[in-house]
């Protein structure tokens, strides 16, 4: 018998196996976080609001002048206002929790906010430095390129150099010209 008790002590450690279900006296209420934060940013909003210090300094004035000015058998709490002051801490205590709990979540979020911009940033530097190097490619490659004039004045001498060679004249050969006369050509000939 005492080797049964051993066995189910040890079942009862173990991770793979059922453990008794305790039943509790009260029923178990699940609060869901995103609900509950959303109160709490709802909350903070509002006591941040000109409305709710309006109505709290209006309470407070009303409560102040029934207990000072009211009829005795009327008034519930006298001068040193004990009950007043338990309300207000009362508020306090529930109001700076909820107020912390928004301002967690709104720190998640710009956290979250922050990264995505660093990311973006990240990507548009990366993005920036292809282009770069991509122009700075197209420009070494076009600057290789034959323009059309100098392949013009290159045929022209090739064709000069064959007239002269079928002729018999000793062939007379042009330097190619440079950008600056090219664009001057360019400008001067408007074909």
């Amino acid at each position: 018998m005492a080797e049964r008790e051993i066995r189910r002590d040890r079942r009862s450690d173990r991770l793979d196996t059922p453990g008794r279900r305790s039943r509790s006296l009260f029923p178990r209420v699940k609060v869901d976080s995103d609900t509950f934060g959303e109160f709490a940013e709802a909350f903070a909003r509002f006591m941040g609001t000109a409305t709710f210090l309006i109505g709290m300094t209006v309470f407070i004035i009303v409560w102040i002048v029934w207990n000072v000015v009211g009829p005795e058998s009327l008034q519930f709490d006298p001068f040193p206002f004990i009950f007043l002051t338990l309300m207000l801490s009362l508020q306090a205590s529930y109001a700076a929790p909820l107020i912390l709990l928004a301002q967690n979540r709104q720190e998640a979020r710009d956290r979250v906010a922050v990264e995505r911009d660093r990311e973006q940033a990240a990507q548009r530097g990366a993005d920036m430095d292809y282009l770069a190097r991509e122009i700075a490619s197209l420009r070494m490659s076009v600057g290789e390129l034959a323009t059309r004039d100098y392949l013009r004045g290159e045929l022209g001498n090739e064709l000069r150099q064959i007239l002269a060679e079928t002729e018999g004249e000793e062939p007379r050969t042009d330097k190619p010209r440079t950008d600056r006369r090219r664009k001057k050509q360019r400008q001067s000939d408007p074909t």
